[in-house]
């Protein structure tokens, strides 16, 4: 017996439900739509109490899934329809997946055309579904209308890669996706080129970022509609027979695919226990239910972190390492449809390293055991070749793999010291290259400090972000003061920036100033400490030593007296003044 009947039966036993007496009470009852809300009301209890046990969550939503098509089965049975029409699921409630409010998308599929009789059947069906008060999508097209239908739209495309019929004939469906799963409606090359811009538009409304502090489980970037994504591009270029979804991603190494689904399974387990907390069709992870959840899950305060932070920074990084995954994917795709390999298309970048149809790749797989410190020099390669797209997956795998390299003693070593502060003197987006670092996790591994702020929540009025990604984006707006467009905001800022002696001082306080969020005690000093340290392990001059840490160790002052003194008051210029020691840490502070 499966795992799944048995939760199934499960359910059914606790609910009092045979399904085969609630699709035939449905066909014949006089209030299908009372009975229905009733059935849904009492299963839902159930299906709360089997989630907060901890059952299974990919069970629990097919569970849900296959309650709605007995139902289904049962209004559809009232109505006759003949085997020239279909109740077709699409979407996710086509993959048998079903969260507590989700929409249940349905396509009624007809043969031929519609005659007046069964327009009229049809019409009170979906009359029938709106009584139910479900959040119910449909849509009603003959064969050749869901054709044309899906070559004009890529969302209609992709959710006939996703369907199941409920009941009528299931050749109707058979034809459907016949022709979607092949080029009659997109080719795959277009397909995925569709399906990739999308998620660009899609990442870019959230700002690129999978740090903000109320992120939305589905459509923030690293998320559920990344992961559905890349399952799509991945389905419809292999084909609705693939034997197993392992199959599909047989480029995967088996710890990517654990990682695919595992983390997977997590978020599908946020989005369930959110829409119990929230009562609603909700995927926004807000503040007000943060806490509640991290409750149900079992993440427990203790003396070093809240429960709710526990929870939140697994959440983070686990999306990091779905976007290390992502790219992996995606660029096995953009390498078969847009970059066959040929040898006319690499190109030498020193001894160890070289592009290969744009991406840096390492000339031999055993050269992070033979040069640890490429580690951080294939990062300083991709801050001086902007054109480099990104780094080849071969590359991220052996990165991936050669972490363990990364200790006190690589900390300390000479040649890795100088390779990391050239990439923080090299002129470029450096907030890139450490953004492409942190992802990769070896920002996080030569700066065990900064490790710790992945994933950090911080609670306030000045901080959207996670401490990590706050930080990176505070290199990031550094880096625009160079920027035209940055003149006319910040004046001031930009000609400071511009005649300053050394940004690298600059960037490095950037990098530190709320490293020590998170560990208790004032953050600012204990950060002063920290940059302190790395700047003489980092071979700073003593004089650019006490500046960096100075500025560590007082970058709230500026902001702190402007919002909070009256600037106005002498006495408070004067107090202020008296903690500058010189016009260059103003300067530095300012900026």
């Amino acid at each position: 017996m499966t795992q799944h009947s048995s939760l199934f039966e499960k359910f059914t036993h606790a609910s009092s439900l045979d399904m085969q007496t609630l699709v035939s009470d449905l066909s014949t009852c006089s209030q299908p739509a009372l009975n229905v809300r009733t059935i849904l009301e009492d299963s839902k209890q159930v299906l709360d109490q089997l989630y907060l046990a901890n059952e299974d969550i990919r069970q629990l939503i097919e569970v849900k899934s296959k309650l709605m098509d007995y139902i289904l089965k049962g209004l559809w049975a009232r109505f006759g329809f003949d085997q020239h029409v279909s109740l077709i699921a699409v979407g996710g409630y086509g993959r048998g997946e079903l969260q507590p409010h989700s929409d249940i998308d349905l396509l009624i599929l007809v043969r031929n055309e519609i005659d007046d009789q069964l327009g009229t059947k049809l019409s009170d069906f979906i009359t029938l579904l709106w009584d139910l008060k479900l959040d119910i999508g449909h849509s009603v097209r003959t064969i050749d209308e869901c054709i044309e239908a899906a070559k004009s739209d890529v969302t209609i495309a992709t959710n006939l890669l996703e369907t199941r019929t409920i009941d009528g004939d299931p050749e109707l469906l058979s034809i459907i996706s016949d022709k979607v799963y092949s080029d009659a409606v997109y080719t795959s090359k277009a397909y995925f080129l569709a399906k990739r811009e999308e998620q660009s538009a899609r990442h870019l409304k959230y700002s690129g970022t999978e740090y903000n502090l109320e992120p939305n489980l589905k459509s923030s970037p690293s998320t559920l509609r990344d992961i559905q994504t890349i399952t799509w591009i991945s389905k419809r270029h292999f084909g609705a027979e693939a034997p197993s979804t392992r199959s599909r991603y047989h480029f995967l190494t088996d710890e990517e695919f654990r990682m695919l689904v595992s983390g997977e399974t997590f978020l599908l387990t946020l989005r369930y226990g959110l829409q119990i907390i929230a009562d609603r069709n909700e995927n926004r992870l807000l503040f007000e239910h943060q806490r509640k959840l991290a409750e149900i899950l079992g993440f427990e305060d203790d003396e070093q972190k809240l429960g709710v932070e526990k929870m939140m920074q697994r959440y983070y990084r686990i999306v990091l390492g779905l976007a290390e995954l992502t790219d992996v994917i995606l660029q096995y795709f953009d390498e078969f449809y847009l970059n066959p390999e040929s040898d006319d298309s690499v190109q030498e970048l020193g001894k160890r390293f070289q592009i290969n149809h744009g991406y840096i790749e390492a000339k031999s797989e055993d050269i992070f055991d033979r040069s640890p410190y490429a580690l951080i020099e294939i990062f300083l390669l991709l801050a001086q070749n902007p054109q480099i797209i990104g780094i080849k997956t071969t590359t991220i795998r052996q990165i991936r793999e050669h972490q363990y390299l990364i200790d006190d003693s690589f900390r300390n070593d000479l040649a890795n010291t100088s390779l990391f502060m050239e990439i923080l003197r090299t002129p470029h987006d450096l907030h890139k290259t450490l953004n492409a670092m942190l992802k990769y996790n070896v920002l996080g591994r030569y700066l065990p400090e900064f490790g710790q702020i992945i994933g950090q929540m911080q609670h306030d009025l000045f901080h959207c972000y996670t401490v990590d990604a706050h930080t990176i984006q505070l290199i990031k707006n550094l880096i625009h003061l160079d920027y035209p467009e940055a003149k006319k905001e910040f004046p001031l800022a930009c000609r400071l920036y511009r005649y300053i002696p050394k940004r690298e001082i600059l960037y490095t306080a950037g990098i530190y100033h709320d490293i020590a969020k998170g560990r208790g005690g004032d953050h600012s000093e204990l950060g002063a400490i920290d940059v302190e340290n790395f700047c003489q392990n980092h071979h700073f001059s003593e004089r650019d030593t006490r500046l960096t840490s100075w500025l560590v160790e007082n970058h709230l002052l500026m902001s702190m007296t402007a919002q909070k003194k009256d600037i106005d008051d002498p006495e408070v210029i004067h107090q202020f003044a008296q903690l500058i020691p010189s016009l260059t840490h103003l300067e530095y502070l300012y900026i």
